[in-house]
């Protein structure tokens, strides 16, 4: 192949590609001169008697950062980790983390204890000393979450004043959850329990079941409007469960902004999408108090 048809060749590949077309800091790489670089850190962050796994992605440049703590769905074979990386080359830290009994954390999983933890890693970043070693400017601590863990984010969030926003992508309203007839309950539990320690379809059905009421987010709409929250749905059929909250939380003042992209549940042929969404609202967020 001549020189000048492998130039045709390449042009004609990013034509066709919005990936290799697309600018900016989401896509573009920190120099490597950058002080400081950026960096990933292993975490082990105590939760209920035990040390569950987590890893903070720290942006490049001298801190503190604004910081997005993403929690995982259920079971959470999508975790993320693209918008978690993309987001850092955008100047954001980002945190993930593992529920207890899932992915290698230690511990039985259940449910109920999802927001507890989510609730031990605000509470371990928000630690001077680890404010610190990790660059994170606790001022302006985002939290998100997909599927199960929007319903993690809209609990804690309903009851956390000091963060500077809270994101729900395709948030599964565990509460509304549970009024799925048996049979469809328990097969979404059966075909969500990999990588679970601890539990099976039976005790996840059981627990929802009984805590309906508690982990309905519907209620917690008053709490979640006194802060600025983005609400991202997309063709799951979760939409319906969602809107009542966002309606709920507008109606007591909230700040919320709502989006629908049509893809699927996992948001797989919208990845680019679903980052720049979140960047731009975060982009709309207060400076630094």
């Amino acid at each position: 192949m001549t020189n000048r048809r492998a130039a045709l060749c390449f042009l004609a590949l990013a034509g066709a590609s919005p990936v290799l077309a697309q600018t900016g800091p989401l896509f573009t790489d920190p120099a490597a001169t950058a002080t400081a670089r950026a960096r990933m850190e292993v975490l082990h962050i105590p939760s209920g008697g035990v040390e569950i796994n987590g890893v903070a992605y720290l942006a490049a440049g001298p801190g503190p950062h604004p910081t997005i703590v993403i929690c995982h769905g259920w079971p959470g074979n999508e975790k993320n980790l693209d918008l978690a990386q993309a987001l850092r080359r955008a100047g954001w830290n980002a945190i993930t983390f593992n529920y207890r009994g899932a992915w290698g954390s230690p511990g039985n999983f259940r449910f109920g204890q999802n927001p507890e933890d989510a609730k031990a890693v605000l509470a371990m970043l928000r630690k001077p000393e680890v404010a610190t070693k990790l660059g994170i400017d606790t001022s302006r601590i985002v939290l998100a979450g997909h599927s199960m863990g929007g319903w993690v984010t809209g609990m804690v969030a309903s009851e956390d004043q000091g963060l500077a926003g809270a994101i729900l992508i395709s948030a599964a309203n565990m509460g509304a959850l549970a009024q799925m007839p048996g049979d469809r309950l328990e097969a979404e539990a059966a075909g969500n329990s990999e990588a679970l320690a601890g539990t099976s379809p039976a005790i996840q059905v059981a627990e929802l079941r009984e805590q309906a009421a508690t982990f309905d987010l519907r209620p917690r709409a008053a709490g979640l409007a006194r802060q600025p929250l983005l609400v991202l749905t997309s063709d799951d059929g979760l939409k319906p469960t969602t809107d009542p909250l966002v309606a709920a939380a507008r109606a007591a003042g909230g700040r919320v902004t709502e989006a629908h992209q049509a893809t699927d549940h996992s948001w797989s042929d919208a990845r680019i999408a679903l980052a720049t969404r979140i960047h731009e609202w975060l982009k709309t967020l207060p400076a630094r108090r």
